[in-house]
């Protein structure tokens, strides 16, 4: 009933930029929190950035001063800009949303999921 359908990974050079999206769709009710995750090949998935409904954001101490996230409310979509890329962003890159939707059959009725994952992009930061 919900999907979240990201873009914009690649391959970059170290140095470049890579611009994230991640589009939620179907019957949303209310879109909360957003952010984005990485795992890198052999390592835990981590935090990269998030972002409130208000706009309020956070930042893993990796990607400070180089990666900028932020939203459009009336596309329920997230952006991540990622500059000044390192070769150690490498990883796949994925969605996260904490979103209330309608319940198909059951017209007003909603349900939150606090945890909804896109499917991932692939970042490749190589020369």
């Amino acid at each position: 009933q919900v999907q979240l359908v990201e873009s914009g990974g690649g391959l970059v050079q170290p140095g470049g930029s890579l611009r994230l999206s991640c589009a939620a769709s179907g019957s949303i009710a209310r879109v909360n929190a957003m952010g984005w995750y990485r795992q890198a090949p052999g390592k835990q998935r981590e935090l990269v950035a998030t972002i409130s409904s208000a706009g309020t954001t956070t930042y893993a101490d990796s990607v400070k001063g180089r990666f900028t996230i932020s939203r459009d409310n009336a596309k329920n979509t997230v952006y991540l800009q990622m500059n000044s890329l390192k070769p150690e962003d490498t990883a796949v890159y994925y969605c996260n949303v904490d979103i209330l939707y309608y319940i198909r059959g059951f017209p007003g009725h909603t349900v939150r999921v606090s945890d909804y994952w896109g499917q991932g992009t692939q970042v490749t930061v190589s020369s």
